[in-house]
């Protein structure tokens, strides 16, 4: 895919915070000595991180560099550096690793996930928050539009694998966890209309599907896809859309 584009991203950047928010408010660290972001991307996460921990090292990794630019400018009392979330592993004493909307995008997760966690010392704190939506009409429509088009044959590997069954993240991280929160979170984003959805998903789930066209047919698939979002998405009584949005959110503590 082509480098993460932050000014796309960042259109709607409370929405996407917000999740952050509600993930680092059960994080029950009182003063870490290093905190790392997984997933920094344009840094909105980051900095509620320096907010909340401002004796602490934070750093900030992402493996788009248009991304690590913006959190750099944005947060320069933390440090930013290259990672990729499919074999990273905290370095010692990593007190509190916070990653807010990135494995869901690595393929085996789950042995990143356990793999980090055994590597924090003990007291260390896994707060991990992942969409859940592969389900919902935003995503169902995408993978629509991609098999009943002529890129088809491309776009056959486009969508990411839905999460796994609660229970199995459960079973995975309790062993060496003395506490273990698990829970889901159902948004409701208030948006300006349909296309408000289209713009929302070309930041993020639509790039695997819309990166490999051409200009013409990006077109195209967009234009297909913002009909269906159209009727799947009805207005409200004030012309907005509400774009339901389920989110996973994993807070493990390590066993001391």
């Amino acid at each position: 895919m082509a480098d993460w584009s932050p000014s796309t991203y960042l259109k709607f950047e409370d929405e996407r915070t917000r999740p952050a928010r509600d993930l680092l408010a059960q994080v029950p660290l009182a003063a870490p000595g290093r905190v790392v972001d997984m997933g920094c991307g344009p840094g909105n996460s980051t900095e509620l991180l320096v907010e909340r921990f401002p004796a602490a090292e934070v750093i900030g990794l992402d493996n788009s560099p248009n991304m690590l630019a913006e959190a750099r400018q944005r947060v320069p009392g933390a440090r930013f550096d290259v990672a990729d979330a499919n074999t990273w592993v905290p370095e010692p004493e990593t007190d509190l690793v916070f990653a807010n909307a990135i494995y869901q995008w690595v393929p085996k997760h789950l042995v990143s996930l356990t793999r980090v966690a055994a590597a924090q010392p003990e007291g260390g704190v896994l707060a991990v928050q992942m969409p859940d939506n592969m389900a919902e009409p935003s995503h169902q429509l995408m993978r629509q539009v991609a098999a009943d088009g002529p890129w088809s044959e491309r776009l056959k590997q486009a969508a990411r694998a839905p999460l796994l069954p609660v229970r199995v993240y459960y079973d995975a991280l309790r062993p060496a966890a003395r506490r273990l929160d698990i829970w889901h979170t159902n948004y409701n984003h208030v948006l300006d209309g349909p296309e408000a959805i289209v713009e929302w998903v070309k930041a993020t789930g639509l790039r695997p599907f819309i990166d490999p066209l051409e200009p013409a047919e990006r077109e195209e698939f967009l234009a297909r896809y913002l009909e269906l979002i159209a009727t799947a998405y009805p207005r409200t009584v004030d012309g907005k859309v509400l774009l339901r949005f389920p989110r996973l959110f994993i807070v493990a503590c390590k066993a001391a």
